[in-house]
């Protein structure tokens, strides 16, 4: 099996899995699933496995569906949050089953992950550790929004467990998994954690800037909520940072529009785009990817590392 047919093989058995004699779960979560996505999470385990000189991709690939099944039940848990109306181009769960099953159906789905990770003995506590880190995440940034506090500091940490620990889970899992060495299996984790770093960055800057034509989902529900980047960045103190930096900062210009013409959101959005804060998080994702990106030097040269990185930059230049 080669690496397109695991993709291919992976996308079939997320059918599969969610197989049900209730009817309700079994179509809401095949209309999750049959939405698409990037499948990045997957992608990121097999290539990861290949990276570390795995040989059967056939194994890799429950474990690459159980990595996107987590992701997908963390999505229909917080279209419930948002009340985001479109997913993935299409209608969400609760959109058009309500809420009750919608969140039956994230925890449905949670529940197959266990199902598929079964036979791996020990690489199960990986999923543990990373789902509930990502929980933690969640829980962090609701509770940063509920309290407006969400500064630099608390968006980075909340970022690292929501987002970066699956991503960093994906590659680790892989790589265990193909018996890679000691070097190899932290490096590539090493990576997964700073492109999915990375990767959340320009997600929240688009939340900002695309309309939900491009992003597939409710576009700006990050900043009308107060969470994501933009409302870290126009929360942070700028004294705390400048003496952190050891320089003083300039004020940030604001864009003056009259009062009645704009609703709250748009009047952030203005605010957010006057300033350096959109320049600011692009330049610190394409660190972040770099890192990401370097960490790999110690993996030996081979086709899986070039799609890693192409991956990479495929997570970072992006539109939507």
């Amino acid at each position: 099996m080669d690496y397109p047919q695991a993709v291919q093989e992976t996308e079939h058995l997320l059918q599969q899995v969610v197989d049900s004699d209730v009817e309700v779960l079994r179509d809401a979560s095949r209309h999750v699933i049959s939405a698409g996505g990037k499948r990045i999470r997957p992608r990121l385990t097999l290539l990861a496995y290949l990276a570390a000189g795995g040989q059967d991709l056939a194994e890799a690939v429950p474990l690459a569906a159980a990595v996107e099944l987590v992701h997908t039940a963390t999505l229909v848990h917080d279209d419930i949050n948002d009340h985001g109306l479109t997913r993935r181009g299409r209608p969400t769960i609760n959109a058009i089953w309500g809420r009750t099953f919608a969140l039956l159906t994230g925890d449905f789905l949670f529940t197959k992950v266990y199902e598929l990770a079964a036979p791996y003995g020990d690489l199960n506590k990986m999923f543990a550790d990373a789902t509930v880190t990502l929980v933690e995440g969640e829980t962090l940034q609701a509770a940063a929004a509920k309290d407006d506090r969400l500064d630099r500091e608390t968006y980075m940490r909340v970022i690292a467990k929501k987002t970066a620990s699956l991503f960093a889970m994906a590659t680790r899992i892989g790589a265990t998994l193909a018996k890679g060495t000691e070097a190899q299996v932290n490096a590539l984790e090493q990576f997964g954690f700073n492109v999915g770093l990375a990767y959340q960055i320009v997600d929240d800057i688009l939340d900002l800037t695309a309309d939900s034509v491009q992003l597939g989902k409710t576009a700006g529900i990050d900043v009308a909520q107060g969470r994501g980047l933009a409302t870290a960045m126009a929360h942070m103190n700028d004294n705390h940072s400048a003496s952190a930096a050891g320089h003083t900062t300039a004020p940030v210009a604001v864009l003056e529009a009259p009062a009645a013409a704009i609703d709250p959101m748009d009047a952030l959005k203005l605010k957010l785009m006057s300033g350096n804060y959109i320049a600011e998080g692009h330049q610190q994702a394409d660190q972040l990817m770099a890192f990401g990106i370097n960490a790999l030097g110690v993996v030996p040269a081979s086709p899986a590392v070039d799609a890693l990185i192409e991956l990479a930059h495929s997570m970072v230049d992006r539109d939507h």
